[in-house]
């Protein structure tokens, strides 16, 4: 009877002790705080997301992590809130930091009358915390008559594509390239964005198998092109993913503050790679909530058996595990059943055993030690190797054979090694960096002479551009004009050439104009003179250089001032050298929305008059100090240039004039200036002026303007030099970048990043 009730007493006690583990688990594994509804529907709301109608300590005190559900719907549906609608959410991952969104389609229809208003429509998404993935989403355009832009709604940044096609495309092939659709990439940090679709001819040859062009964002592989989907797209909603992270501080500065820091006992903590703030994740071996107190537990790795590698007896210990050989066995207890692994019988002469295994270990680390001092040599060779075949296909014995010839004027142009530029910019440490592109970054280096310069890292190249990429920097680099960033040389060591500029560190034309705190120290002499030297410098390379060159990409965003605020033109990534029997181009179209010329646009044929044309936006810029495109202005006034026409048609010029210059007393110069703007917008390029023209136009109205007796900065202040033909006044580099003037010279795409503008 005794020894029954001491069993039952430890039955029942062994029960308790379960039931205790049971809770713990349950506790470890919980998503949330206790007390806290942890879900909305089938959709599962782990901390520090919480639902709006629970105690507010459910969730962390920010709008963006509160979630409404809708118990209406059968089953629920979660939603974020913002300023515009409910946001419908799919999921939230606390391990992968994301949340997936569902995002509307961007429509544009029409029908035998022309633009279908009724089905047409133009998303927007504006979120204040969360980013747009940039890895795991892309932005998809469907139609074959469509120009479809991606943009940021304060106008900071656009991008898109276009896609075109005469018949119903071949149905074997449902490829989203060339094919009646087209996708690009999303920029990272980007909180918000408007979906904006445009048609060159109302899809008058398409209608019949295509009446709308449709654009949105879609998590990659959510979407798959079908022929069929140009008739009619059958869904109205698309999943993206959002990057989420908490506070704005990074993990250093977050843990300053211990009562604000969010990441528990055993975490990690990373700063956030696309938008701001940090994340915290459970350390290595173990799992849970990283944002719940004591909720990252240690994982047993023995329950299961994919989770270790031993081959006999698995011990766990917190964070890892252990592995054992039992009685009779040795070795350490691990698969594989090599030397030192693996659980094998006990010899029964160990003595006899050891003396052999010493002796082959002794062996393998002799051998070991040999392989590792020839592989040593091996990787050297190799990378010797690699650097003279990548020198060979960057064009450096061509580009080697021109700088030596007597009779050229390269001579300042210099071949770097990659050691060199590695050392200027400490091995092309992330704090060297001044500006990031959509095809490259730049660097800021000092070179041993404490030259400061600009080091652009291309990341794309294309090996059919070669040979005019190398002619290119002979003969630009020939070329010695104040007003054009230098190119000081390059390195071909590497797989794609690096580019040496110098550097100009105050900033662009348009970070000038557009920014109050700058703009306003910009008189109208500065602007005038700004505007005569870019347009010397664009006359100079259309009429005066050896082989006429056209820019392709005039923006304020490529006008660089120095710290005297002299121009330096930049950026001749996308520049055509033009051969001297011909006036113009078929090429494929390139530039940046708000400067495009129209008609290049649309016919694909390059002239020097397209230069023309986005010099006359950059001259309307800097009248009017509002930004060439801009979803922040209604649809009459978001095209700079169209809206300008319209008010110099309407009389309201002065209107639109920058404040700073209307109370300058100057209106007659003003007028001036705006009528030479407008002959530059020309819609046909064939009544467009010449730059030349301009420039000279210029020129008179700067000496009016100095009539009173002060001088500004003397443009023809020249350094010359002799071109293979004639005189020259001008230098200029093959490359500029994006926010800091440097590109590659040898990147030809279709629409590239967009910068200030579509």
């Amino acid at each position: 009877m005794v020894i029954y009730k001491l069993l039952l007493k430890a039955a029942v006690l062994g029960a308790l002790l379960g039931l205790y583990h049971m809770h713990l688990a349950q506790a470890n594994d919980s998503i949330t705080k206790p007390g806290c509804r942890s879900s909305c529907g089938n959709l599962s709301i782990p901390y520090p997301f919480g639902l709006s109608d629970s105690d507010p300590h459910c969730r962390i005190n920010s709008s963006s992590f509160t979630v409404n559900c809708d118990y209406s719907a059968k089953p629920p549906v979660a939603y974020f809130w913002n300023q515009s609608r409910n946001i419908e959410i799919l999921d939230i991952s606390v391990e992968d930091h994301e949340v997936r969104i569902n995002s509307l389609i961007g429509r544009d229809c029409y029908n035998s009358s022309g633009f279908d208003d009724s089905s047409s429509n133009y998303p927007w998404l504006q979120l204040v915390e969360f980013p747009f993935s940039s890895t795991r989403n892309k932005f998809t355009a469907i139609g074959c008559d469509t120009v479809a832009v991606f943009g940021h709604q304060d106008g900071k940044f656009s991008c898109g594509c276009v896609s075109s096609c005469s018949n119903v495309p071949d149905g074997s092939n449902e490829s989203c390239t060339n094919n009646g659709c087209c996708e690009t990439s999303i920029p990272r940090n980007t909180f918000n964005y408007m979906i904006s679709i445009t048609s060159f001819s109302n899809h008058f040859d398409v209608l019949s198998f295509n009446p709308c062009s449709y654009a949105f964002v879609a998590e990659i592989g959510s979407y798959n092109f079908s022929v069929s989907d140009l008739k009619q797209l059958k869904f109205n909603s698309t999943p993206v993913v959002l990057d989420w992270a908490v506070g704005k501080q990074t993990c250093e500065e977050a843990k300053k503050n211990s009562m604000s820091y969010m990441c528990t006992k055993n975490t990690n903590c990373i700063n956030a790679e696309n938008g701001h703030g940090y994340k915290c994740t459970c350390s290595e071996g173990y799992q849970g909530n990283p944002y719940l107190e004591n909720s990252c537990h240690d994982i047993d790795e023995c329950a299961n058996p994919e989770m270790n590698q031993c081959e006999k007896i698995c011990h766990n210990v917190i964070g890892s595990y252990t592995c054992s050989c039992p009685n009779g066995y040795h070795g350490d207890g691990k698969k594989g059943g090599g030397i030192g692994q693996g659980c094998t019988i006990n010899p029964s002469r160990p003595s006899h055993l050891m003396e052999i295994l010493v002796g082959v270990a002794g062996a393998i680390i002799v051998l070991l030690f040999s392989i590792g001092f020839l592989y040593l040599g091996h990787k050297k060779m190799k990378l010797i190797k690699l650097k003279e075949q990548y020198f060979k296909q960057n064009g450096g014995l061509l580009l080697q054979q021109q700088l030596d010839e007597p009779d050229k004027t390269t001579k300042a142009t210099k071949i770097f090694s990659a050691e060199e530029l590695e050392k200027a910019t400490d091995n092309f440490h992330e704090s060297r960096i001044v500006g990031r592109g959509g095809y490259g970054t730049v660097y800021k280096g000092l070179l041993p002479n404490d030259t400061v310069v600009a080091i652009k890292k291309s990341k794309l190249v294309d090996r059919s551009q070669i040979d005019q990429f190398i002619n290119e920097v002979i003969v630009l680099s020939q070329i010695n004009h104040r007003n054009v960033v230098k190119l000081l040389g390059c390195c071909l060591e590497t797989e794609v050439p690096l580019l040496v500029y110098e550097f100009i560190n105050n900033g662009t034309l348009f970070d000038h104009i557009h920014d109050p705190k700058n703009s306003s120290k910009l008189s109208w002499k500065t602007r005038l003179r700004i505007a005569s030297e870019t347009a010397g410098v664009l006359s100079y390379l259309h009429s005066a250089a050896s082989i006429p060159i056209i820019h392709r990409d005039v923006k304020s965003a490529n006008i660089l001032l120095d710290a005297n605020y002299i121009v330096k033109v930049s950026d001749f990534g996308a520049s055509k050298l033009i051969p001297l029997d011909q006036t113009q181009l078929f090429t494929l179209v390139q530039g940046t929305w708000g400067y495009l010329d129209p008609e290049y646009l649309h016919t694909s044929q390059l002239t020097e008059k397209s230069d023309v044309y986005s010099f006359g936006v950059v001259l309307v810029e800097l009248l009017t100090g509002k930004k060439a495109l801009s979803f922040d202005r209604s649809e009459e006034e978001r095209s700079l240039a169209m809206y300008f026409l319209s008010s110099l048609k309407n009389d309201k010029l002065f209107q639109i004039v920058e404040e700073v210059i209307a109370n300058e007393g100057i209106n007659e110069q003003v007028r001036e200036v705006a009528n030479l703007a407008k002959r530059c917008l020309t819609i046909k390029a064939e009544e467009r002026p010449t730059m030349r023209e301009v420039a000279i136009e210029l020129e008179r109205l700067r000496a009016m303007a100095n009539h009173s007796g002060v001088s500004s900065t003397n443009v023809n202040q020249e350094e010359m030099v002799h071109l293979p033909r004639e005189k020259t006044d001008a230098y200029m580099d093959t490359s500029g970048i994006m926010n800091a003037g440097y590109t590659n010279s040898m990147e030809d795409h279709i629409m590239p990043e967009l910068s200030g503008g579509r």
